[in-house]
């Protein structure tokens, strides 16, 4: 009995001991061994003539993630060099050449490739004319009237609301902010014409942050309603210049081209005085792209006769464009004049309005 007993206990401590080994060695050589083979593969693949992976190769084919992260990250550097070599290439073939080298490519972008729109203002069109000198601000561009503005937000505004408009009167000369009690737009409207202010802005918010923004012209209007968004205040800017003056600042509009464009354009030209005072050195730009309207406000300094700096002042946001009513602002029985549609048949990201 007692020999049988030893013969079985030994073989089961010769299964344990021939088993624990095997488990330890595959533990820990199997993340080595799986890095020289994508080493290896690697190898192979730069030492080969012509490309460095087949054309066929697809990293995300890879289940390993740590030998797909490697190969991927050499797929990128291959690329980066032949790139390289192609763009010194195409430039010695450039000097080579001299005068008889072809022209660049000039690269391919939304800008570029945009549809042309067959309301594009001409400056020079009668038409075009005509119209500036009966629209509504014709009697600003023929300087018989001078700015008045009214800012104003929607009922129980929160803080950061508040601070943007008391910043944005600041830009806008002639501004006053006036807090708005429960009233509603259209008692505001005859008590502003009364008192001769020739525009009522309206800053909406959602969520305590701005959203949006109602440009009224009075007295006959129109009425812009805008997407207020990325508003940056001074306080939370990075970099910015001095509290900004009294002056007069300039205006710049860019890139409204359509006959839309051309009166937003006009909308937001007509809430600035006339001549501006250039000893400010402050500028006002509203830069229309892809129908956003970004808005900046800059000091220039001249360092030299041909080196010019720039501060931005503050505040900073982005527009878009909503709707366009004729008349003052009527929400019930207003008749627009253009109305954004979301979901547009010819809807395009080469198709732009304004």
């Amino acid at each position: 009995m007692d020999s049988t007993e030893l013969s079985t206990s030994e073989s089961v401590s010769k299964k344990k001991k021939t088993k624990q080994p095997k488990r330890k060695i595959k533990s820990d050589n199997e993340p080595s061994e799986e890095m020289d083979r994508t080493e290896s593969e690697v190898n192979e693949n730069n030492s080969s003539s012509g490309a460095s992976f087949p054309p066929t190769f697809s990293v995300s084919e890879i289940k390993n993630k740590q030998r797909r992260h490697v190969m991927f990250l050499k797929l990128k550097q291959e690329k980066r060099k032949q790139k390289l070599e192609l763009k010194k290439k195409r430039k010695k073939e450039r000097a080579a050449l001299g005068d008889k080298a072809p022209p660049k490519e000039v690269p391919k972008t939304i800008e570029n490739q945009r549809i042309y729109d067959e309301t594009t203002v001409n400056p020079e069109d009668e038409e075009v004319a005509f119209d500036e000198g009966t629209d509504e601000f014709s009697a600003y561009f023929n300087r018989l009237t001078n700015p008045k503005v009214l800012i104003t937000t929607s009922d129980r505004p929160r803080g950061r609301t508040v601070r943007f408009c008391e910043q944005l009167a600041t830009v806008v000369p002639h501004a006053h902010v006036y807090y708005r009690r429960g009233l509603a737009l259209k008692r505001v409207i005859p008590q502003c014409v009364s008192r001769g202010f020739t525009y009522l802005l309206v800053v909406n918010e959602d969520r305590k942050v701005p959203n949006g923004l109602v440009v009224c012209h009075l007295p006959d209007g129109p009425t812009a309603h805008f997407k207020l968004s990325s508003v940056r205040l001074r306080k939370e800017m990075k970099r910015k210049g001095k509290a900004p003056t009294e002056h007069t600042p300039e205006v710049i509009l860019n890139n409204f081209t359509t006959r839309l464009g051309h009166s937003i354009g006009r909308l937001f030209a007509a809430l600035f005085p006339h001549d501006p005072q250039f000893v400010g050195r402050q500028v006002a730009t509203f830069h229309n792209q892809r129908d956003f309207i970004f808005f900046r406000f800059h000091r220039y300094i001249f360092k030299n006769e041909k080196r010019v700096g720039i501060q931005e002042l503050g505040p900073r946001f982005t527009l878009k464009l909503r709707s366009l009513q004729k008349g003052t602002f009527d929400s019930k029985f207003g008749e627009y004049e253009w109305v954004h549609k979301r979901h547009e048949m010819d809807s395009s990201r080469r198709k732009f309005h304004l």
